[in-house]
């Protein structure tokens, strides 16, 4: 028996298997520090969790509408206006079991076979096997490190072809925290209204900025740009809710249609009481998040600092999220006794054997120079972890 071709084509998460790894370490008694896996370490805060269990105490625990409750929809709606300068209407939301499923239904809809995705690299790492998922032929073009891992509008105009359907944009991005400017999706818009793209705009980090920069949806540049752009985002990062999976979508109304559509045969409605405690976390008191951010700035500034004090590592400031995505290629020929680091998963192999420290390695996004660590950890793990990494990259020959 052949298991389908969709199927065999998928290839796991890189960074669960990373964390699957160092759990297991864990597991048998050994000291890993993870800066794998893409979580906050903050627990849900409370007045959320107290709508939630209020709901299920009331018994709302049943089946609700496939694309969301009313009150939840309404909730995105105010959001999208107060935070985005942006208008929908209901039947425009689509609320989905994590941002992660509103991607994969978007891209399912609009995708058809032999349709060329246009992905800036590095990207997050189920994009691509999304776009496959859906019959669809990724197009990778990078995202250059010295223009701080952003797409530029010339790179996205030479990429285009009569095949193009679908851009997908995410900023801030997962893995390097670049953050668009104002200027430069303008920039990009004027190309994908010229061509008449379709854009994805993931911005499940739109919370996570810092340095006082402004996350700007493309979306609200123009209504042109509003009707071609499908928005994501979701209460996962910002609300530190990864496990409630509530995502939604905004989109044109047919897009959003078709969205609900395949839901509906699919997983049908997003958790009851996940939903209610999603219009609080989005419409209650934002203080939570507020210290979360500080926080993460703290985290951030140290962990860029200790990086780029190492010799041979280089790493850009991030304006957003809570990854940093160093350059490591100048350890690339070097050895650690019979360990050869000659790509960016040797390398983190080579940290997570000798210094018990768990990263991702940068072709899990596209590209080998570079690695990801995660700061959505405490800063206690944060200084031990830099400094195991610090004396194994000494000793490397």
């Amino acid at each position: 028996m052949e298991l389908a071709k969709r199927a065999r084509q998928i290839s796991p998460s890189p960074t669960l298997a990373i964390d699957a790894q160092a759990k297991k370490m864990q597991a048998e008694g050994m000291d890993v520090i993870s800066f794998g896996v893409g979580e906050p370490d903050f627990d849900t805060p409370e007045h959320i969790k107290a709508t939630a269990v209020e709901a299920l105490n009331s018994g709302f625990t049943k089946y609700t509408a496939v694309a969301g409750i009313d009150a939840l929809k309404e909730a995105i709606i105010r959001k999208f206006k107060e935070d985005n300068q942006l208008e929908y209407q209901p039947n425009q939301i689509v609320v989905s079991s994590g941002a992660k499923h509103s991607l994969y239904n978007c891209i399912q809809v609009l995708c058809d076979e032999g349709d060329e995705v246009i992905l800036p690299t590095p990207y997050w790492v189920s994009y691509i096997e999304q776009i496959k998922l859906a019959g669809g032929i990724p197009k990778l073009v990078e995202a250059k490190e010295s223009n701080g891992f952003k797409l530029t509008a010339d790179e996205l105009r030479q990429a285009i072809n009569p095949k193009t359907k679908l851009l997908i944009l995410n900023s801030p991005s997962n893995p390097t925290g670049a953050v668009y400017t104002r200027k430069e999706l303008v920039a990009l818009g004027k190309v994908i209204e010229e061509h008449n793209l379709w854009v994805i705009s993931d911005e499940i980090y739109e919370k996570l900025v810092y340095d006082n920069l402004t996350h700007v949806s493309i979306a609200s540049l123009s209504p042109k740009l509003k009707d071609l752009t499908v928005v994501i985002n979701g209460v996962s990062k910002a609300y530190s809710m990864t496990g409630w999976r509530i995502g939604y979508t905004a989109a044109p109304p047919a897009v959003a249609k078709a969205m609900t559509d395949l839901q509906s045969h699919s997983t049908s409605n997003p958790t009851s009481f996940a939903q209610k405690a999603s219009i609080t976390a989005l419409l209650g008191d934002q203080e939570p998040l507020n210290l979360m951010v500080k926080e993460f700035v703290k985290r951030r500034d140290y962990m860029l600092e200790r990086l780029n004090s190492m010799s041979g590592v280089i790493c850009n400031k991030p304006g957003g999220a809570f990854y940093l995505y160093p350059n490591i290629s100048a350890f690339f020929g070097k050895s650690l006794g019979d360990r050869e680091i000659n790509n960016s998963t040797d390398f983190a192999e080579v940290l997570l054997a000798e210094a018990r420290i768990a990263v991702v390695p940068g072709i899990a996004f596209g590209n080998e120079e570079n690695i990801r660590l995660s700061y959505a950890t405490s800063m206690e793990k944060i200084k031990e972890g830099m400094d195991r990494m610090e004396l194994t990259l000494k000793i490397l020959k």
